[in-house]
């Protein structure tokens, strides 16, 4: 800094972490009892890599427990609202339910479990985030939120000091503002580690993303098992709208067909909670994290702290785990759905062998609902029907991006995701900047901070409503 050199391509860019990323001297909890107070010796390579490329940390971000829900909910800290819920375009067309419920009642959620991340860049409070994706948790907030959320390749970034849900999907995850600023902050992560062995040792080359003029080339795909159970015709009219704008400008849109998609949320949820009920394993009150007074036996003290530690969805996901893992259980759920898995990860490479460049489905099955709404069924309801679009990229260890594309009548964003091959980030990225061109999703307006910002500061207006880029 004293000779005027920038770090790197992030110099003083404000950003944000999610709260299951270690970060060194900070405290890391996973929005859990369990972690309470803990605050890691060392940082994850991802916090790493930001610093040492001059990004500022303004904070780390609330979530779902352990990262286990679809909602950001069902944490410690309590739930994250959606920054939508305050947004002119949402109060225009919200209507109260009824007199006696109180003003402040219609908030939305902001979708899970990275929803702390979503909303800070949503809410303008930093330029990008950190995210984790097992099976969505990136790309479904970023849907809810009007933002876009980048899982990339699974072994394209390191997962060392990412505490881990699920060690064989778990991805970093990107939330920016706009698909250029994703490619940015990517750049800066992605690339081998020696202190991760799933990370692959190629050489990453970052990239900018070119300016697509021409997109008659490209083959674009519509699963039709996408067409899921309680889509809203609001989402599927916008995916319709999507299709018909790449076929209108030259691109090649076709129907496929992934068939063992309909398995997928099922398998997902076995080999979720198997791997859950490992990790959690780890949390047992002798080195660190909570420990219970309990002292009648050692026994004793790991039940006592776990009950206390964990909440009641992290122990039932514990307890499924446990149960699929059993020796007369693990062929008929465990390998079962590690087959399944494979079967599901070969309809992803038929599709892209048939000459299929990226695949167009939505992200999620509705709009943000309101958090009255949304805690009337169980975490592990949520989760099942939240994650229904975005898991198989996961279990397939694929690249896959939400792009903001429009408001739902209620004033809320709508997204939609884009799948591509792996370790084609860039022209995953390419494809979906030229979509965020073409349909221009509106900023988010709130009813008074940027007004007044525009009115008395209408230079740091502009910088409120820029992009990393610019």
């Amino acid at each position: 800094y004293r000779r005027g050199q920038p770090l790197g391509e992030l110099d003083g860019i404000p950003i944000a972490v999610k709260d299951n990323f270690n970060t060194a001297g900070i405290e890391t909890t996973c929005a859990s009892n369990m972690l309470k107070g803990y605050i890691s010796p060392y940082n994850a390579t991802v916090v790493q890599k930001l610093l040492d490329g001059g990004a500022v940390l303004l904070g780390k971000t609330n979530l779902d427990e352990f990262a286990m829900g679809s909602g950001s909910t069902d944490g410690v800290f309590g739930p994250v609202r959606n920054p939508w819920s305050y947004s002119r375009q949402y109060k225009e067309k919200i209507v109260p339910r009824s007199d006696s419920e109180p003003e402040n009642s219609n908030w939305v959620i902001t979708g899970g479990s990275s929803g702390g991340s979503a909303a800070a860049v949503s809410a303008f409070t930093c330029f990008a985030a950190l995210g984790s994706d097992t099976g969505g948790s990136t790309r479904n907030p970023a849907a809810h939120c009007g933002v876009v959320g980048l899982k990339p390749t699974y072994g394209l970034i390191s997962r060392h000091g990412l505490i881990p849900l699920v060690n064989s999907m778990d991805v970093p995850g990107i939330l920016t503002r706009c698909v250029d600023d994703a490619a940015v902050v990517l750049g800066s992560l992605a690339g081998h580690d020696p202190k991760d062995s799933t990370t692959v040792q190629d050489i990453f080359q970052p990239f900018a993303l070119p300016s697509l003029t021409d997109v008659s080339k490209l083959s674009i795909g519509i699963p039709k098992e996408y067409h899921a159970p309680g889509l809203s015709s609001e989402i599927l009219a916008v995916w319709s709208k999507a299709a018909d704008l790449f076929k209108n400008a030259g691109a090649k849109v076709v129907e496929v067909s992934l068939p063992h998609t309909h398995y997928s949320i099922v398998c997902y949820h076995v080999l979720c909670t198997a791997e859950v009920a490992s990790n959690m394993a780890r949390f047992d009150g002798l080195e660190y994290g909570h420990r219970s007074d309990m002292n009648k036996s050692t026994e004793s003290m790991y039940a006592a702290t776990r009950r206390e530690g964990f909440s009641d969805v992290v122990r039932g996901r514990i307890l499924s785990g446990n149960y699929f893992l059993l020796k007369q259980n693990y062929e008929d759920y465990f390998v079962k759905a590690q087959k399944v898995r494979r079967l599901i990860a070969n309809d992803f490479v038929k599709v892209f062998g048939s000459g299929v460049d990226i695949l167009l489905t939505p992200t999620t099955l509705s709009d943000a609902v309101p958090y009255v709404e949304f805690i009337k069924e169980d975490n592990r309801t949520r989760s099942t029907q939240d994650d229904i679009l975005t898991q198989a990229a996961n279990m397939a260890g694929l690249p896959a991006v939400n792009v903001p594309t429009a408001l739902s009548g209620r004033g809320l964003p709508i997204g939609l995701q884009f799948i591509g091959r792996s370790f084609q980030e860039k022209q995953l990225l390419t494809v979906a900047k030229w979509f965020e061109k073409q349909v221009q999703f509106p900023m988010i307006h709130y009813l008074s901070y940027i007004c007044e910002a525009a009115f008395f500061h209408p230079q740091r207006a502009c910088k409120v409503s820029g992009s990393l880029k610019n």
